[in-house]
């Protein structure tokens, strides 16, 4: 009798060992009433377990993977937004459909590493001060630049005269014999002798000889013709470019000018002389080139990436660095239609004064504009990691997880990017340690399988609004 109650008894022990262990068992399998089929890093997806624990390589908790490949329904959990489980890059405020691949949309809740875009990565608050992780804000600003360019002094072009001769002739004299002397307007240059203008003075004696014969006839067409011709002698030479006062100096005295004098028509440095003494001259002989210095031209070399930013009418300085850093107000005139080819550079024409005409032709100088960039969403130049095919920030999402966000950028002022597209008002992004969550980043998608990360510009912006 006592050995059947003690066999009774090792018996009932090994099956209430059996079913603790089997319950204990069932109770590992299952989280929550869903099934569990392996635990794995958050920061290294390849490290799998098939127990909860810790992580030997970063020391983080192990994280199950569900067998539904799907959060778990907690309405203690915020919902992030809904994106398709296909297209990552669809995204909507509210559940519904993918009207491009007809899935159904799922929620992404707040913290959890199973519905955040591909490559994010999840580094805890000491971990980030160990690699020294700082941030910025995306916001809107209005930002100052100043675009500097070098210059060249020009002639301004509308200020330079060619002085020519209407009628063949010879050079008696010059008044103005080397190249580079000023001259003011109304100076005399040289002194003309011409067949035709010494024929063209007679004339004007003859109609003025008949005009006075002609006062006294009793006939009053035949007065208003000597007038006429007296009138037509007279827009001869003024044609000619005779002066008022040397036509009245034929008619008092009697007598042709044999030398006609021909004056500066403006005032300047003469930077040409085509002329010497008895030399024969024809209405084509270019004999002077006069150029006014009060007022130049300055040629500035704008990158071609700084070109949006230079309009006709802007105000900028132009500075000499070898006159103690003088500087002189200038306004853009006209900007070049094409870029040079072999520099990149576009050509700025700029209008200015030269008091003391301090500013010589081909002398080199610096050129300043100051440009006002409109209100625009930017973030701190440190934040874009561009690696020449792609721009990307990364966003934080919240408990440590880290989002890689590609972004179109556009003009920089002080020390800000412009955000075209990518990002909203108010996300923070990574400043200082994104070399190194970039290649954190990278290790995850590729652990992954899903390749780099190449979330595109419009990653949470896709089919709707993403939450903050």
């Amino acid at each position: 009798m006592r050995m059947l109650l003690a066999v009774v008894l090792v018996a009932a022990g090994f099956g209430g060992g059996y079913l603790f262990h089997a319950r204990k068992g069932a109770g590992a399998g299952q989280t929550g009433g869903r099934k569990v089929l392996y635990w794995v890093d958050p920061m290294h997806p390849a490290y799998k377990s098939d127990k909860p624990g810790i992580a030997p390589d970063c020391g983080m908790k192990l994280e199950p993977v569900y067998a539904d490949d799907g959060p778990a329904p907690d309405p203690n959990r915020r919902i992030l937004y809904y994106r398709d489980p296909q297209d990552p890059s669809y995204t909507a405020e509210n559940p519904g459909l993918n009207p491009e691949t007809g899935n159904d949309l799922v929620p992404v809740y707040e913290g959890d590493p199973a519905s955040v875009p591909p490559g994010t990565v999840q580094i805890s608050p000491e971990k980030q001060q160990l690699i020294g992780v700082r941030y910025g804000t995306a916001e809107y600003t209005a930002e100052q630049r100043t675009v500097r360019a070098p210059g060249r002094v020009a002639y301004d072009e509308t200020r330079i005269s060619r002085v020519h001769s209407r009628t063949e002739g010879w050079v008696e004299r010059l008044y103005v014999d080397f190249t580079g002397k000023f001259v003011r307007r109304g100076e005399p240059l040289l002194a003309l002798y011409s067949p035709e203008l010494l024929a063209s003075q007679q004339e004007l004696l003859l109609a003025a000889r008949a005009r006075e014969t002609m006062q006294a006839s009793t006939l009053p067409s035949t007065f208003k013709q000597s007038e006429s011709l007296l009138a037509a002698a007279r827009r001869r030479l003024e044609l000619w470019e005779f002066s008022e006062a040397q036509i009245a100096q034929v008619i008092e005295t009697g007598k042709p000018i044999r030398s006609v004098t021909l004056y500066a028509p403006a005032s300047g440095y003469v930077l040409e002389r085509n002329v010497f003494p008895n030399q024969k001259i024809a209405p084509e002989t270019q004999l002077y080139t006069i150029a006014d210095l009060s007022r130049v031209w300055v040629m500035a070399d704008i990158f071609e990436q700084d070109a949006p930013l230079i309009t006709a009418g802007r105000h900028a300085r132009v500075s000499l660095p070898y006159q103690g850093g003088r500087s002189f107000p200038a306004r853009v005139d006209y900007v070049q239609p094409r870029v040079d080819a072999a520099t990149r550079t576009l050509q700025v024409r700029l209008e200015m004064n030269n008091p003391g005409l301090l500013l010589k032709p081909d002398m080199y100088v610096e050129v300043e504009f100051h440009v006002g960039l409109p209100h625009t969403l930017t973030v701190p130049v440190e934040a874009v990691l561009d690696s020449g095919d792609r721009k990307t920030v990364f966003v934080d999402r919240g408990n440590g997880f880290l989002e890689p966000r590609r972004v179109e950028t556009g003009a920089r002022a002080g020390g800000r990017v412009a955000i075209l597209s990518g990002l909203k008002a108010g996300e923070r992004v990574v400043t200082s340690g994104n070399f190194l969550i970039d290649s954190e980043s990278q290790l995850k998608a590729a652990a992954d399988g899903m390749g780099a990360p190449d979330a595109p510009a419009d990653a949470g912006h896709g089919g709707g609004h993403q939450h903050d």
